[in-house]
């Protein structure tokens, strides 16, 4: 079982705020995530002047996850891949936010119903962020039909 140091994800979550390209919203998001394999991968909300084509700060953290010499894809699905294990977001004054509708959907594809999510009524799984939630396994039962 990995320990979880919530302090430092949520230190490393502003670190990366501090970054984030925002001139539009004026609403700076940092995420940090702790991987099962042990590092911590981290992202930044990036508008630009199209608005909707904005990147939430959790996919920019997806991306470090799966980056350059990172992890191979493994064609046959998820199995193998890094899985998010924790996960801290924060807005622009360093607190907790939730992530919207489609960046829960990610998160759920690459941490699923046991990643850890810190928000601003404490720890809650995604089974709780994200209920009924949509995944793989649901494609899977549709393959053989």
């Amino acid at each position: 079982m990995i320990e979880i140091d919530w302090t430092a994800l949520r230190e490393a979550a502003r670190a990366a705020m501090a970054r984030a390209y925002a001139p539009y919203s004026r609403f700076p998001v940092g995420a940090a995530a702790l991987v099962d394999d042990g590092r911590v991968v981290t992202g930044c909300n990036v508008e630009n002047a199209s608005y909707g084509v904005g990147l939430c700060a959790e996919c920019s953290l997806v991306s470090d996850l799966h980056g350059a010499g990172k992890s191979a894809p493994d064609p046959a699905g998820p199995a193998g891949r890094p899985r998010l294990v924790a996960l801290s977001v924060v807005k622009g004054d360093g607190e907790p936010v939730m992530p919207c509708g489609r960046c829960r959907q990610l998160l759920w594809e690459h941490g699923g119903p046991d990643l850890l999510l810190e928000t601003a009524r404490g720890i809650l799984p995604m089974s709780q962020v994200l209920p009924d939630a949509f995944g793989p396994d649901d494609l899977d039962r549709w393959k053989d039909r």
